[in-house]
């Protein structure tokens, strides 16, 4: 995921409440957003079975 992709993913799950569907690209695993780190290192994800997993942005694609 790019860095601007990155920002707005960020933005709308940390400003606009929104949760955003992401796939991570070396796993396969999906997942929806619920917060990003203060530092932007990784994105904080809940899978499609409830578990909770932390991906850095460069592994993120938007779905």
């Amino acid at each position: 995921m790019k860095k601007t992709d990155h920002n707005d993913v960020c933005q709308r799950t940390e400003h606009k409440d929104e949760r955003v569907r992401l796939r991570n690209v070396k796993t396969g695993e999906v997942g929806l957003t619920f917060s990003c780190t203060p530092s932007g290192e990784t994105i904080q994800v809940e899978l499609e079975n409830g578990v909770l997993d932390s991906w850095p942005p460069e592994e993120c694609e938007e779905l």
